[in-house]
């Protein structure tokens, strides 16, 4: 029995620290991508900010699949069975967010801005519609030429 609560705690820390390092890095990586990226556009408005000299229009994305590592997915539960907020998959959340957006403006390169983007979230389940396993988020748009 005590063997059982030792190997569940180390699971949770190795889960933790690796979780914890894993996305600091991440969101390290997110962040200098978005500040070479700051100068082109993405609204989300139909038309573009200025509708002269376009020479081209094109359908651009990005999507990413995070996957939800042990530790975060043992907190939500215990958020689950108590209620409130479950904080550690709003920071999961964010990251795919800014990664898929990120992967759209990477896709879009040249244009002048991105107008009419749209932001699509899916769960990935593993073996029950309960467990999610990882998410989705899809990011689209048109990219404007001039």
């Amino acid at each position: 029995m005590l063997e059982n609560i030792i190997i569940f705690v180390v699971l949770l820390v190795v889960g933790y620290t690796s979780g914890t390092i894993i996305e600091k890095r991440h969101f390290r990586r997110i962040r200098e991508r978005e500040e070479e990226l700051v100068g082109l556009p993405t609204i989300m408005l139909k038309r573009p900010l200025q509708s002269e000299n376009i020479k081209e229009v094109k359908l651009v994305s990005g999507s990413v699949v995070i996957s939800i590592d042990y530790f975060k997915k043992f907190v939500a539960s215990l958020m689950n069975f108590f209620g409130g907020r479950v904080a550690t998959y709003e920071t999961l959340v964010d990251r795919a967010r800014r990664e898929a957006i990120l992967r759209m403006k990477e896709s879009a390169e040249g244009a002048s801005e991105i107008i009419n983007i749209r932001i699509e979230t899916s769960s990935i389940s593993k073996n029950s519609a309960e467990n999610v396993g990882a998410v989705e988020v899809l990011a689209y748009g048109t990219a404007v030429y001039r």
